[in-house]
């Protein structure tokens, strides 16, 4: 599903036009990134559970050349599904 399938299945499903419908997406994406950058955790009972996850620098391999690389530290946002979220699969 991409950005554009959700808004349509928002617009549907509320009655909305898909301008509203696009406004209230982009909305709740920036208030769940701002939630994750603020809080370090954002949980949406039923859904899931996004966390900020840190990754230590490592060894990697230039896949063209075969070279060895040094890849930094780095963070990532992680998501482990409710359970609710799992039996519905």
């Amino acid at each position: 599903m991409t950005k554009q399938d959700l808004i349509e299945a928002v617009s549907k499903t509320t009655g909305l036009s898909k301008r509203g419908a696009a406004s209230a997406v982009d909305a709740t994406i920036n208030s769940i990134t701002k939630g994750i950058k603020k809080e370090k955790r954002l949980a949406l009972s039923g859904f899931g559970t996004f966390t900020v996850r840190r990754r230590k620098a490592r060894t990697g391999r230039n896949p063209r050349t075969g070279e060895e690389i040094k890849i930094g530290a780095s963070k990532t946002v992680g998501f482990k599904p409710a359970p609710a979220l799992k039996t519905g699969l």
